[in-house]
């Protein structure tokens, strides 16, 4: 479905030094640098594959999604998506996929989003029989049938994203791009969008490529997961591969009552953090339930959180393991 050979962008910017000299000095001596948003990355994607694409800010993420959907031309290397060349745009390509991205609200704001799905249907020529059918359904699968007719204004966030992704996937596109979703969203929320994609992609068949800075959006969906750092793929594999080998230990944060020498802690796990009476201590997940009433019963404790490997701790592992 998806073919992706030594793909760069590169994007060029001026640097201004500030105020009305510096802006006369740029209009005479213009200092322009290259930044390599994506440098020389390959990779290949079948049909039906729900693909995870995580990395941290300015890894490439975005950028990638943007190629592969047409909205931007690489520098160097070659795309094909569904046999389409993506930045081609041509009409048959841009009926077979869809875009949606977190932090950009396609709804008409005024109106109900009914009224945003009869436009959607008339741009992708969708038969009214197949319209009403795909519309009872998706709604039903986000329980916000009963919202279709309320003014976009007047929804919640989460009920927002789901209007938006039966949008999205009105027009039933084999190939779903998916920029944070979840984005700003309750976990109740979350999980109800991870509900529906999962089911989504078991029903139809559609290839899904997912970014998301949480990581467990990422565990549920994601059978297959590409890590971009820099631009570059320093992983392209299973994600349960990742989870297991990672996902040994856990973090027990902690706010003290009383200063506590360091190493009546180091005993119980190794301290990533100590700011004052905040600390964390990095505990063997197996000893976890055992070190937290260990701890409850010999200090004086205000305040603790057990918490898992966050997105960025694993990145930062797999990327210093790689070199």
């Amino acid at each position: 479905m998806i073919d992706v050979k030594d793909l760069t962008k590169i994007y060029k910017y001026h640097e201004k030094e500030p105020g009305f000299i510096g802006s006369i000095k740029s209009l005479v001596n213009r200092k322009y640098k290259l930044n390599n948003a994506i440098d020389n990355i390959s990779f290949k994607v079948n049909e039906g594959e729900f693909v995870g694409l995580i990395g941290l800010n300015g890894a490439g993420k975005t950028t990638t999604l943007k190629m592969l959907s047409g909205l931007l031309t690489p520098t160097r290397g070659t795309i094909s998506v569904l046999e389409e060349i993506p930045w081609k745009r041509s009409l048959a390509y841009c009926n077979k996929i869809s875009m949606l991205m977190g932090n950009k609200v396609q709804l008409i704001w005024d109106l109900p989003p009914m009224d945003y799905f009869r436009l959607i249907k008339d741009i992708y020529n969708i038969p009214m029989v197949d319209f009403k059918n795909r519309i009872n359904e998706l709604s039903e699968l986000l329980e916000v049938k009963d919202l279709l007719k309320i003014q976009t204004r007047k929804l919640s966030l989460g009920e927002r994203m789901k209007m938006e992704l039966i949008g999205a996937t009105l027009h039933n596109p084999k190939v779903l791009f998916m920029d944070e979703p979840t984005i700003g969203l309750d976990i109740f929320a979350q999980k109800n969008i991870r509900d529906f994609l999962k089911k989504y992609n078991k029903k139809y068949q559609s290839t899904i490529f997912l970014t998301s800075h949480y990581l467990e959006d990422i565990k549920e969906l994601c059978d297959r997961l590409i890590i971009l750092h820099h631009g570059m793929i320093i992983y392209d594999g299973k994600t349960i591969d990742i989870i297991n080998k990672f996902s040994d230990y856990k973090y027990i944060t902690m706010k003290l009552k009383n200063t506590i020498l360091r190493k009546e802690f180091e005993l119980f796990g190794e301290i990533t953090r100590q700011d004052n009476l905040d600390i964390t201590l990095k505990v063997n997940r197996n000893k976890i339930p055992k070190t937290v009433s260990a701890l409850l019963g010999k200090f004086v404790i205000e305040d603790l959180i057990v918490e898992e490997l966050s997105m960025e701790d694993i990145i930062s592992q797999i990327y210093h393991n790689g070199k």
